[in-house]
């Protein structure tokens, strides 16, 4: 069991920045690979970024490629988003997630069947 905890939402303005945290436990946080994704208001779920387990390899979603950088902490089991340049279209309920079958270090994925335990949420809003 993979328990995750996001934290760091909240309301800014259009061109601000926000980071988000993701706290994990119960497995070792090395063994698994990361990723962040998000629902907007009367959308479906969608993948905004991954991260392999050693922290190498990255992919981030076109919408917010440039903008959003994820990143690791493997020592403090915590995985990050930072978010510049917000924009009103990224406002949505940001979901980080835990893909604790990878086989290889430096893999990831990008959809939501390869990820296996889901944290609960954390808002994020952006006004004009």
């Amino acid at each position: 069991q993979v328990q995750l905890v996001e934290s760091g939402g909240g309301l800014v303005q259009a061109g601000d920045s926000l980071r988000l945290s993701c706290a994990a436990s119960g497995r070792t946080f090395s063994s698994i690979a990361m990723g962040w994704f998000r629902r907007a208001p009367g959308k479906e779920r969608e993948f905004v970024a991954a991260i392999s387990r050693n922290g190498i390899n990255t992919r981030f979603a076109s919408s917010v490629k440039g903008r959003f950088t994820i990143s690791r902490d493997n020592s403090k089991n915590t995985m990050f988003l930072q978010m510049n340049n917000l924009k009103p279209e990224d406002t949505a309920v940001y979901y980080c997630a835990a893909d604790s079958r990878r086989t290889y270090s430096s893999t990831y994925g990008y959809t939501e069947s390869s990820y296996d335990y889901w944290g609960q949420g954390t808002q994020v809003t952006v006004s004009l």
